[in-house]
């Protein structure tokens, strides 16, 4: 393997390796919240996860190239892209209430359905700045598989 696709391959396999924890915390995190919705509510525990994430990310933002001075720049973006911390905040406040109801599984499921729907869609489409992907027959079948992996889990 030359030496250029030998560094690919270990790039791919390290953001594999890296999706894949990250896909973990993400499956921890409706649980995890939804028992500090239980102890001091549900927006109340929503709000605390954000402040708790914007004081690390501050932190790390202020040391990490440039620190905060990129901040300034909001502006440059178009308005959609401002919105991110809202769809998170909408994410997290559903999933510690369906977490109760579907467990942390059947969340994951459905959660991962949707991703993976909107995924599709946005690469055949090229939104948000994403290079367009034709949806081929695989594409369509590994949505439909995972749909009925949705079915299987959640049916109780």
């Amino acid at each position: 393997m030359p030496p250029l696709a030998a560094s690919r391959a270990v790039s791919r396999g390290l953001a594999v390796i890296v999706g894949i924890a990250a896909g973990c915390l993400v499956g921890m995190q409706a649980p995890v919240n939804s028992r500090l919705g239980r102890s001091v509510g549900t927006v109340q525990a929503a709000t605390f996860s954000f402040l708790v994430g914007t004081a690390l990310l501050l932190a790390i933002a202020a040391f990490w190239q440039g620190g905060l001075g990129g901040l300034g720049k909001l502006g440059h973006a178009p308005w959609w892209a401002l919105v991110g911390g809202l769809l998170g905040a909408v994410y997290v406040t559903v999933a510690l209430i369906a977490v109760r109801t579907l467990g942390a599984s059947g969340l994951s499921a459905v959660v991962i359905t949707g991703q993976l729907a909107i995924s599709v869609a946005i690469d055949r489409f090229g939104l948000f700045g994403v290079s367009r992907t034709p949806i081929g027959a695989e594409r369509i079948l590994g949505l439909a598989l995972l749909a009925a992996g949705v079915v299987l889990v959640v049916r109780r």
